[in-house]
């Protein structure tokens, strides 16, 4: 039996106390598994709380993964919305955050490979018609400022994490950008473990051959 109970919100005994606000503040401290528990017994406000705590790693990862920020608000949003609809399969033996991160790395590998399929298609109608076409050149919108040193560092990262396989690019990310663990890592991606060691290290070689005049990745 799970020791979380579904909170009540309660009339404020005093004049001048905002119930709701006492209401978050009971909430905010909970675990993340705590709060889904909350969620799928209708507490919406637990939803809000996880949706604030994973915006903006979920974000880093996804944009580190595709490199284009559009497809990155548009990818995050149809995570939380997954969450949002899926809440009842959501079980307490995993961690909520493992969870989330395979809902979003699975809709950032599909994305992943549509582009490069939409690529492949576009080069074959080329080939076949003998016509004329542009070449994709990488979105600016979303550049960096390059008036300081580490927005420019930066880019550089994000254009060596853009030019590794995606297979490497993915346990890279989640290792050395997200912190996660190895064994969150392998649920995941759906890996064993010495596959993900393996791959990561290999990635990291490859950054490091990449970025070796402007970063240096960390051997464990």
């Amino acid at each position: 039996m799970q020791n979380t109970h579904v909170i009540k919100r309660r009339h404020a005994t005093r004049k001048n106390t905002n119930p709701n606000t006492r209401y978050l503040d009971a909430l905010s401290p909970m675990s993340d598994e705590d709060l889904m528990s909350q969620f799928q017994a209708g507490t919406v406000e637990a939803f809000n709380i996880l949706v604030g705590r994973y915006k903006d790693p979920l974000t880093n990862y996804i944009y580190r993964f595709l490199g284009d920020m559009k497809e990155c608000e548009d990818l995050l949003q149809e995570t939380f919305l997954r969450v949002y609809r899926n809440r009842h399969s959501y079980r307490r033996i995993a961690r909520f955050s493992t969870w989330l991160y395979t809902i979003a790395g699975n809709l950032a590998r599909s994305e992943y490979r549509k582009r490069k399929r939409r690529r492949i298609s576009s080069l074959q109608s080329v080939n076949k018609n003998d016509e004329e076409y542009e070449m994709e050149v990488p979105d600016e919108t979303f550049s960096p400022d390059k008036d300081t040193e580490s927005s420019i560092q930066d880019f550089y990262i994000q254009d060596a994490l853009g030019k590794i396989p995606e297979e490497f690019r993915e346990v890279v990310v989640l290792r050395d950008v997200q912190q996660l663990s190895y064994e969150e890592i392998a649920e995941i991606t759906g890996l064993p473990m010495g596959t993900v060691k393996s791959r990561i290290n290999r990635g990291r070689t490859k950054l490091q051959i990449l970025l070796k005049d402007i970063y240096f990745v960390q051997e464990e």
